[in-house]
């Protein structure tokens, strides 16, 4: 062989990995992912995502500061605050395969008329996909990361299972996660306590959470907790 071939052939390889080792870098990540999920079918995550970024957004502070959140199983969470975030997030949450692609197309249009992302349409299923392994960065990159993480969850998790690990890491509040956490901070009471009022506030909270924990009498927040109200008893849980 020719060094001309020779050069040629060692540039080709050179060139072709280039491509191929990103790719299994991406395979490699999605099998993480994977993995972990199918560990948490039966287990509980102990930290999420979120929790670990609010955690060291926290301890910049005061190193010594920690999250608030304490894991309780499905049946010790109030079916007011089921009902409340479902009304509030994800009507169609028992029915969806994971995705509302109605709202998505919704949240697109809007996206498109900002010129930036400002709306992600996203479901419970998602939003704890987010919270799991993502950021809070709003990109069509990570909205695409989540789209896989959301299938995942899907496909190894019934909707029951999927809703008590979201109830349970979820943001209310800053350094709060979890239905537990919340019911304590907002309120002095359990999860399994909470009334119908105080669910239906704690699920409008939810998109903006540690605004609305400084500002918890704010009327935007009154108005829609009448609203979550009204919709809660049509709210079809898992």
């Amino acid at each position: 062989m020719s060094r001309i071939a020779t050069k040629s052939a060692g540039k080709w390889r050179w060139v072709k990995w280039v491509f191929i080792l990103p790719i299994l870098l991406v395979l490699v990540v999605q099998l993480y992912f994977f993995l972990q999920i199918w560990w948490w079918v039966d287990h509980n995550p102990s930290m999420t995502s979120f929790m670990r970024e609010q955690q060291a957004t926290l301890q910049e502070k005061n190193p010594k500061a920690n999250i608030q959140q304490m894991w309780v199983p499905y049946d010790r969470i109030s079916n007011n605050l089921k009902r409340a975030i479902i009304a509030s997030e994800d009507a169609n949450f028992s029915d969806h395969d994971g995705v509302d692609w109605e709202a998505m197309q919704k949240a697109y249009e809007k996206n498109n008329k900002k010129h930036k992302v400002v709306s992600g349409g996203s479901t419970i299923t998602q939003q704890l996909a987010k919270n799991l392994f993502l950021s809070g960065s709003r990109s069509y990159v990570r909205k695409g990361q989540e789209l896989v993480i959301t299938f995942m969850l899907e496909t190894l998790m019934d909707k029951e299972r999927i809703f008590e690990i979201y109830l349970n890491v979820v943001e209310f509040g800053t350094g709060t996660f979890g239905a537990e956490a919340a019911a304590r901070h907002y309120y002095g009471v359990s999860a399994a306590g909470l009334s119908a009022v105080q669910a239906a506030k704690l699920a409008v909270m939810l998109p903006n959470p540690r605004y609305f924990d400084k500002h918890r009498d704010s009327n935007y927040l009154a108005r829609r907790t009448a609203v979550i109200l009204r919709r809660m008893g049509s709210a079809d849980l898992p």
